[in-house]
């Protein structure tokens, strides 16, 4: 089973390739609130739901002073594909390696259709201004999740 971090637990910090040609680490985030989230598949119909809601509620969750970042396992051509697609302006992070995921506790065992696989566990962190953690859930679901999200932050 892998590691799951909580709230208060210092932000695993990275620096990763962007889709948009750029390189994104926690540390440009210092001084803000950052919504960091990890899914499995770009361009899969929960995890286009999920980023569609991310855009869709990213005017407000910038004014209460949160940024997002997603992060996948995903090649950088296929992240830039889905950005465009969906008209994506938050980062969308290349974790190939998956050291990341697995630094988050992000990656590993799950259940997939009721039986255990190893994989992305679709998750969520909110790191606030000091690189701690304010908000951690695990195995979150692609629909209703940012308004659950939204509601827990009162964003």
């Amino acid at each position: 089973m892998t590691d799951r971090l909580g709230v208060g637990d210092p932000a695993p910090i990275f620096a990763l390739p962007a889709a948009d040609g750029s390189t994104v680490a926690l540390s440009d985030f210092a001084g803000r609130s950052v919504i960091v989230y990890f899914y499995p598949n770009a361009g899969t119909p929960g995890c286009t739901k999920q980023a569609c809601d991310f855009r869709d509620s990213l005017a407000q969750l910038n004014v209460a002073g949160l940024d997002v970042v997603a992060i996948s396992p995903d090649p950088l051509p296929k992240l830039q594909k889905f950005a465009a697609a969906e008209g994506l302006t938050f980062p969308l992070l290349s974790d190939a390696d998956k050291t990341v995921l697995t630094a988050y506790g992000a990656y590993g065992q799950k259940q997939l259709y009721g039986k255990a696989v190893t994989g992305v566990i679709r998750s969520t962190f909110v790191v606030d201004p000091e690189g701690k953690l304010s908000y951690a859930a695990y195995n979150v679901k692609a629909t209703g999740h940012v308004a659950k999200l939204r509601k827990d932050l009162k964003v």
